[in-house]
């Protein structure tokens, strides 16, 4: 790559005209490549990204993760940061599981819940309907109010 070359000149407004930056993502490849850039030494951290525009802070870190998962540095690799973003979700579902059912009566002594009563008030609360029916075993079909039968003409007595 040249580093002359008009794709990588920046002419930005200056810092305080242009307000915060909004939330970007970018590819694993653009990241790795962006890594290799700064490892080879031939730019700095702060030269690399003035010239593909992410934040110098974002390179850094990108470059100290890429140690990280090279053994290189001591941390969390990158599959060791997922795995622990997967089970903190897990942890995450399965505490509010344990408060609905704590809710639905189910996880103490007493009388049995009323599903549907039970569910009219989750949903009131603005809770997880869908999450309490699976967790009673009720479809969410079956969980709304109770419509009482309309007697037909068979169902009369006179």
């Amino acid at each position: 790559m040249c580093w002359s070359s008009p794709i990588f000149r920046c002419s930005r407004a200056p810092t305080a005209l242009r307000g915060p930056r909004p939330r970007r993502s970018f590819t694993p490849e653009f990241k790795a490549e962006i890594v290799e850039l700064c490892r080879r030494g031939d730019r700095s951290v702060g030269q690399v990204a003035k010239y593909f525009d992410p934040t110098e802070t974002a390179v850094r870190d990108w470059v100290r993760q890429a140690e990280v998962d090279a053994g290189e540095r001591d941390g969390l690799t990158s599959s060791e940061r997922e795995e622990l973003a997967q089970l903190r979700r897990e942890n995450r579902r399965l505490r509010e599981d344990v408060e609905i059912l704590k809710r639905a009566g189910l996880l103490r002594e007493g009388d049995p819940v009323t599903v549907h009563p039970f569910i009219e008030a989750e949903k009131q609360g603005g809770h997880s309907v869908k999450r309490a029916c699976e967790l009673l075993k009720v479809s969410r079909a079956a969980s709304a109010a109770p419509v009482p039968p309309v007697p037909g003409p068979c169902r009369t007595r006179s």
